[in-house]
């Protein structure tokens, strides 16, 4: 990103055939199924959600489309710099267009009484503290590669006792949300 979506449109513009990147596409549509699948286990509504997206590239920009698209209405999408915030200086693009009124700066401060996470980001940035404090029965989905935000096992010993959800986009954990769940039924 930003190329990604640059090329998809000139692609889309020049050809007569479906155009399909991956990492957009079938990311944002196993993550907004995952909501879904989260909204019914715990009687939820996606309009009633409190979101937070980590990670405003490729993969978190198709991500909030499609969940806004889908009816979310309370949704803050953080990138390496916090919070993207109608505040904020130097923001373009795509990332402008999802920019939210907010006063939070902090992903920290973002997952605060939130339902979901989606990362989409880095490994280990998010801690034992940020699910904790959550809204109870939260959904954890940490889908870096080939490290997860934050562990299984690691959401497991914070929230001991709780209901959660807790899904990452590795094979080798139970619960994965990948884009390769996408084929072949997508295409």
């Amino acid at each position: 990103a930003p190329a990604c979506f640059e090329i998809e449109d000139r692609l889309e513009a020049m050809l007569d055939i479906p155009v399909f990147h991956d990492d957009q596409w079938c990311t944002a549509v196993i993550t907004l199924a995952g909501v879904f699948n989260y909204g019914a286990l715990t009687g939820r509504k996606i309009g009633d959600l409190r979101i937070v997206i980590n990670g405003a590239g490729a993969a978190g920009i198709r991500i909030a489309e499609m969940l806004k698209a889908s009816g979310a209405k309370s949704m803050v999408l953080c990138d390496s710099k916090g919070v993207i915030h109608t505040d904020r200086p130097g923001l373009s693009g795509k990332k402008l267009e999802h920019a939210a009124v907010t006063k939070t700066r902090t992903l920290a401060e973002a997952m605060r009484g939130a339902e979901v996470f989606i990362g989409v980001s880095a490994a280990n940035c998010v801690q034992p503290a940020d699910v904790l404090g959550m809204a109870p029965y939260p959904a954890i989905f940490a889908m870096a590669n080939p490290d997860p935000e934050i562990r299984p096992e690691v959401v497991a010993e914070a929230l001991k006792g709780k209901p959660y959800v807790m899904a990452t986009g590795r094979s080798d954990y139970p619960n994965q949300i990948n884009n390769v769940l996408g084929f072949p039924f997508l295409f």
